[in-house]
């Protein structure tokens, strides 16, 4: 991998990694579109480390709150009030992504990142993302998570293992179809990507330092050096750190078709360019 390439992605990363535009899909294609190559499945989940570093420092407050809670539960009937709860409802709803990584995992990282698969799923999770903010009543607020959203969204979220369904767009959806209010779905789904989104990063970097052959299936697949994938990183630590609070402050003010017509749009334009031999699908 060439310096720019991991700088450009280091960028694509933090900017997308907590839109629901899946930033999967969107390093999948920029590689394919201005390098000619695929970063590969490892590269994507070590460089969540720095956007998921930049949601624990933002969310800080709010972690150590629920680990407090968690800990006093444990020890202590009495102290089981809500946080305890929520703590809760945080390590249940990611048990579904963590197991189905692991049982797909030769999938995820070979056909699950053909760009014909990963088009279409963006444009139908689209039109599903429109569907929840079309019909999402959107009642429920911060205090009324229950065991049961975070179960759904949890299920939701471990369909990000396609790149194009996107993370935060597949527990946003499932929040809003639950009536879950805008902002506390985002602001839930930030919490929920942290148990799964550091063991991936954390259990991929073995294949970043010495890659097996499984991992670099094809030509095309490039391995970046480690100073690279440091660089990657806390580009996309710093820039997802923006992304947060540029986020959380959109979606108490503005729905988010924006979102839905963007993924459309280059889902469209990924299917014309692989149909017409601009890039390789695979």
């Amino acid at each position: 991998m060439g310096w720019l390439e991991a700088v450009v992605l280091g960028i694509v990363q933090g900017l997308t990694e907590f839109l629901p535009v899946s930033s999967s899909a969107h390093l999948r294609i920029t590689s394919a579109f201005f390098f000619g190559n695929d970063a590969g499945a490892a590269f994507t989940a070590v460089t969540q480390l720095g956007t998921e570093t930049a949601v624990l420092i933002y969310f800080f407050s709010d972690i150590w709150r629920l680990l407090r809670a968690w800990f006093a539960g444990l020890a202590r009937r009495e102290e089981r009030g809500y946080d305890y709860k929520l703590a809760w409802y945080v390590i249940l709803g990611s048990i579904p992504i963590g197991v189905l990584g692991l049982a797909f995992e030769d999938a995820i990282k070979g056909p699950a990142r053909n760009l014909y698969l990963n088009a279409t799923v963006l444009i139908v999770f689209a039109l599903v993302l429109a569907a929840a903010e079309r019909y999402g009543r959107q009642r429920r607020g911060p205090d009324q998570l229950t065991l049961r959203d975070g179960i759904v969204m949890g299920c939701a979220q471990a369909m990000a293992l396609i790149p194009g369904v996107s993370r935060s767009g597949g527990t946003i959806t499932a929040g809003l179809f639950l009536g879950l209010e805008r902002a506390v779905a985002v602001r839930f789904s930030f919490l929920l990507a942290l148990p799964a989104v550091f063991a991936s990063g954390l259990t991929q970097i073995p294949d970043i330092l010495e890659p097996s052959a499984a991992d670099v299936q094809g030509s095309l697949v490039v391995v970046p050096s480690i100073p690279q994938m440091i660089v990657a990183t806390v580009i996309a630590f710093g820039l997802g750190y923006a992304s947060i609070a540029w986020l959380l402050r959109f979606v108490e003010n503005h729905t988010i078709y924006v979102f839905v017509w963007y993924r459309v749009l280059l889902g469209l334009v990924v299917l014309l360019a692989v149909s017409n031999g601009v890039v390789p699908a695979t």
